[in-house]
């Protein structure tokens, strides 16, 4: 007996997953937001555990680094919470009609998550060269994994990649549009 999975179910695996991913970087991003504004403002020990990691020697060295550094992880965790969003919020409203793919609030959606991914590739980068800086000036850092900082590439690989993505569903909308006015 074959088991054979369908696309309505596989898109109902795919909504569960997505909610998963969502719901964990809405708290990774919380988390890193409310522990940057504790360690400056209440309790610069927490520093020191800081969303798991130690950056203790940065913002012993200097708090304006630590802002730069935790703003740049959190940055990058809302964006990142915020893509899983639009994903989310276009399979609960269920208004993308998949009998007929090529429409323009697809290619919206594409391109807006494409765009995330390019952001998230940027500041990601950015975070990266920044640590890399702090390096040369002898702060001991965490690792750029642990920050959640790596990736650069692979995010604007992906990002460039959704916008190429985006550019033939637009254009299919065309081709699409055409062809019903010669019918």
């Amino acid at each position: 007996m074959e088991l054979k999975i369908t696309t309505q179910q596989l898109l109902k695996v795919l909504t569960i997953v997505s909610w998963i991913i969502f719901i964990g970087l809405c708290v990774e991003a919380g988390g890193v937001i409310f522990n940057t504004i504790f360690a400056l403002f209440i309790n610069p020990d927490n520093a020191k555990n800081f969303w798991g990691i130690d950056l203790a020697n940065l913002y012993s060295y200097d708090m304006g680094h630590f802002l730069v550094v935790t703003l740049y992880m959190a940055i990058i965790s809302v964006m990142k919470a915020l893509m899983f969003y639009l994903i989310v919020k276009v399979s609960q409203e269920k208004n993308i009609d998949l009998m007929q793919p090529f429409n323009k609030k697809l290619v919206r959606l594409i391109s807006n998550v494409a765009y995330l991914t390019i952001g998230i590739g940027i500041f990601s980068n950015m975070g990266v060269k920044y640590s890399e800086w702090l390096i040369t000036k002898g702060i001991e850092m965490p690792t750029i994994d642990s920050l959640n900082l790596d990736g650069a590439d692979v995010w604007l690989f992906m990002g460039v990649t959704l916008l190429v993505i985006a550019q033939i569903f637009k254009r299919g909308i065309e081709i699409q549009d055409e062809h019903e006015l010669t019918v």
